[in-house]
């Protein structure tokens, strides 16, 4: 779940922990609304910090809806392709949510709360999703947005959930993926959940406005003996390209259809009917219009959005997301192209150089245990 990163406005919102970031020299970027943190040292240091190490992000720009009252589970069910029917209390599912021509008009994380649920939505689609649930709710359903009233951090890497866990009474080894608990973290009350978005483990604490600034200081304080590090945008763009998850608004949008993201597996057509069921029942899942395909380039070849897709000299895609896999030593990107395509001989147009691409399966990168 992310957007990409333009430049910055001055006009930008600032997340709780926005004076925390000009402490540490960040470079500042607009991004979704927001003035957040590219970088604070390079986004290769900042990188290899998650993959070895823990990094920790601001993801406070991202938008946080309660969805409560009787009919709130029947009115989830309408708005998202999974099943929510099934989710047991505490824990959460990765879902998409289409319009009524089956094109994703975003992806949320979906939890089932104390008292109902909670649906952490994309910083760019938040007033579009907000708009979308208002005109779609059943009866008996009140939406609420915590958005600026809540700060998430996360901490990402092999370290991170060592790292919280000595500011925390909670037993974070119970935690599964996918799931969330309350919990005191160096004093401050959280919803510590376990989902991630950069191929790594690691924990997203969600808390208040007010005390996420000293909950930032304590983690940096409690990880600096284990290589802990502030994280920006950059960095999380690079390592969730490489655990090949989706980005709203270049790998998706509301033009394409969760069979053609490699994201069938979020569709539930047996649960009834929900917005995009139809014209869904109508794709072949296993041969949907275009088929998302992973591309590995050479050690100085850097794919980025947009770049055409060539076969046999003939475009037929371009890339959505690319660059450089400071863990693989080489470009990578994604793309669509023709499902009869897929397996085809495939190029990349670089800065008006033809070069070839191997098809590979996604992940790019895949952690060890």
């Amino acid at each position: 779940m992310g957007e990409r990163v333009p430049s910055l406005r001055s006009m930008a919102a600032r997340t709780p922990l926005h004076a925390r970031h000009l402490s540490a020299h960040a470079v500042m970027v607009e991004f979704a609304g927001y003035e957040m943190p590219l970088r604070y040292s390079s986004i290769r240091d900042e990188h290899v910090a998650v993959r070895t190490r823990a990094g920790i992000f601001d993801l406070s720009h991202m938008g946080e809806v309660r969805l409560r009252g009787e009919g709130a589970e029947a009115t989830l069910q309408r708005l998202v392709a999974n099943d929510v029917s099934t989710l047991a209390p505490g824990h959460a599912l990765y879902t998409v949510i289409c319009n009524d021509g089956g094109g994703i008009v975003d992806d949320w994380i979906v939890y089932r709360v104390e008292d109902g649920f909670l649906l952490v939505v994309n910083a760019a689609r938040r007033q579009a999703d907000l708009d979308w649930m208002r005109a779609h709710l059943l009866p008996a359903t009140e939406v609420i947005d915590e958005s600026d009233e809540t700060a998430l951090l996360a901490i990402q890497g092999p370290e991170a959930i060592g790292i919280v866990q000595t500011l925390t009474g909670s037993d974070l080894s119970t935690l599964r993926p996918f799931a969330s608990a309350r919990g005191g973290v160096a004093g401050v009350e959280c919803r510590i959940s376990r989902t991630g978005y950069t191929g790594e483990d690691g924990l997203e604490l969600y808390c208040g406005a007010d005390p996420a600034a000293g909950l930032w200081d304590a983690l940096l304080e409690a990880g600096a003996g284990r290589g802990l590090i502030p994280a920006g945008l950059g960095a999380r763009d690079t390592l969730r390209l490489e655990a090949g998850l989706r980005l709203y608004g270049q790998d998706m949008d509301e033009g394409v259809d969760p069979f053609s993201c490699g994201l069938g597996w979020t569709v539930r057509l047996g649960k009834g009917d929900f917005i995009g069921a139809l014209r869904l029942r109508q794709l072949d899942p296993d041969n949907p219009p275009r088929r998302f395909v992973g591309l590995a380039l050479g050690p100085r070849q850097i794919p980025r959005h947009g770049m055409p897709v060539r076969s046999g000299g003939e475009a037929v895609g371009e890339v959505t997301s690319g660059g450089f896999s400071f863990s693989l030593g080489h470009g990578i990107a994604t793309a669509y192209v023709a499902p009869h395509l897929a397996m085809a001989p495939l190029t990349v147009d670089l800065h008006g150089e033809t070069v070839p691409a191997q098809r590979v399966p996604l992940p790019f990168y895949r952690r060890s245990h």
